[in-house]
């Protein structure tokens, strides 16, 4: 799909249905964090349903990784923004937020019923293996489309050495800015002037963002309005405004992000113990989708259902408005022969920070020969024939479950 034309018919065709349920999918397969949920974005989208393109990807997990917010959602509101404007974002976040919300509810309903978490250690050791083998898939897709010249390849090694090395948030941060600047340095002279061309013709396409961002705010806030004005609860726009304001605090990551909700739902506002929050953070990790979906096991305990959906909510829609507003912008930046040159020096960052994330996944996995087995398969079945990721995931959980 390299052209305008060509994008405006599939976005034509494309059913908000369609996106929904493809993205429901997504959701419910995202095992592993968010390199995970973001891998199979890609196969989604690029591989196979060519809905855009390796670059477009690129950019948006580029900016995701600069800006607050959960990585990953981020990435989900670009890509719905990037096919079917504001209402393809709406569709696309809450596709994919749905199965864990959902499945989170069932089990912290369970947990405060029971007081016990699920045994299902045994099929999660079966679906480690597997996610690494999505995020090896999707590195490769993408590095064999972007990384064209010997200079590309530096930048991507050299982010892939420096991640798996030193690590962490700054690191991450140090990677996107030094990319940038070996792009503006090394990549200007290889600059595609026919991208810049189609991202100018892409910058002028309408999407009324400042007005239609009205929609994207008003269906989840009218999830918790209006049962307010029926039950007059105060509590719920407490967990929302909480969980808002936090979220737009996070940079970094889930992982990083987990000491400040605990010193404020457990230190300050007491509202779970220290060991429901642990407990909170480990079904997080257990079910697809972001660990920062744990604010949903949070707003169940002090509020119930709306409790949850004021929690959840929170938690993901303002970095979301805030990611469609700077992609809003982006493209009408992108007509620069720098601004495009510096973009191309962080895509090939960006992929040797996937690559480093499949090597974090592959050192958390059982080291013994169940494991190895689970992810070649996995990996031949993408690369060589091109299986779903809907089926990779589960088979590979019950093959956990049955040779554990």
């Amino acid at each position: 799909m390299n052209s305008v034309a060509e994008r405006k018919l599939m976005t034509r065709n494309e059913s908000n249905w369609l996106l929904f349920w493809t993205f429901l999918k997504i959701g419910s397969t995202a095992f592993g964090g968010f390199m995970a949920l973001i891998s199979v974005v890609q196969n989604y989208l690029v591989d196979r349903k060519k809905l855009l393109s390796d670059t477009e990807i690129l950019d948006g997990i580029s900016l995701a990784t600069i800006l607050p917010g959960p990585v990953a959602v981020n990435v989900v509101a670009y890509a719905g923004y990037r096919i079917n404007g504001l209402i393809g974002a709406v569709v696309c976040t809450t596709a994919v937020i749905l199965p864990s919300f959902l499945l989170i509810l069932l089990l912290s309903h369970l947990y405060f019923t029971w007081g016990e978490l699920p045994a299902v250690n045994n099929v999660f050791k079966g679906f480690i293996p597997a996610v690494a083998a999505i995020i090896i898939a999707a590195t490769l897709n993408m590095g064999k489309k972007t990384l064209k010249h010997i200079s590309e390849y530096i930048i991507a090694i050299s982010a892939l050495f420096l991640l798996s090395i030193v690590g962490g948030f700054y690191s991450t941060i140090a990677i996107i800015i030094t990319s940038g600047l070996a792009g503006l340095l090394l990549l200007k002279k290889t600059s595609d002037v026919e991208n810049i061309t189609r991202d100018k013709a892409i910058s002028e396409k309408k999407h009324s963002f400042p007005k239609s961002i009205l929609v994207f705010l008003a269906f989840p806030l009218a999830a918790i309005g209006l049962p307010l004005i029926k039950t007059g609860s105060v509590i719920t726009v407490k967990l929302f405004t909480t969980f808002a304001g936090m979220s737009v605090l996070l940079f970094g990551g889930g992982f990083v992000f987990i000491p400040m909700i605990q010193e404020i739902v457990v230190d300050t506002y007491g509202w779970v113990t220290n060991k429901e929050f642990i407990d909170g953070i480990a079904l997080g990790q257990i079910t697809p989708g972001p660990i920062l979906i744990s604010a949903t096991f949070i707003g169940y305990k002090i509020a119930g259902v709306l409790g949850a959906i004021a929690a959840t909510i929170g938690i993901f829609l303002p970095p979301a408005v805030l990611m469609l507003f700077c992609t809003h912008f982006l493209d009408k930046l992108k007509i620069s022969v720098s601004l495009n040159a510096v973009l191309k020096g962080v895509r090939c960052g960006v992929i040797g920070m996937i690559a480093a994330a499949a090597i974090v996944v592959i050192q958390s996995a059982e080291q013994n020969w169940i494991s190895a087995v689970i992810f070649l398969v996995s990996l031949l079945s993408l690369i060589k024939f091109k299986i779903e990721v809907v089926w990779i995931i589960p088979v590979s959980g019950v093959l956990g479950f049955l040779l554990y």
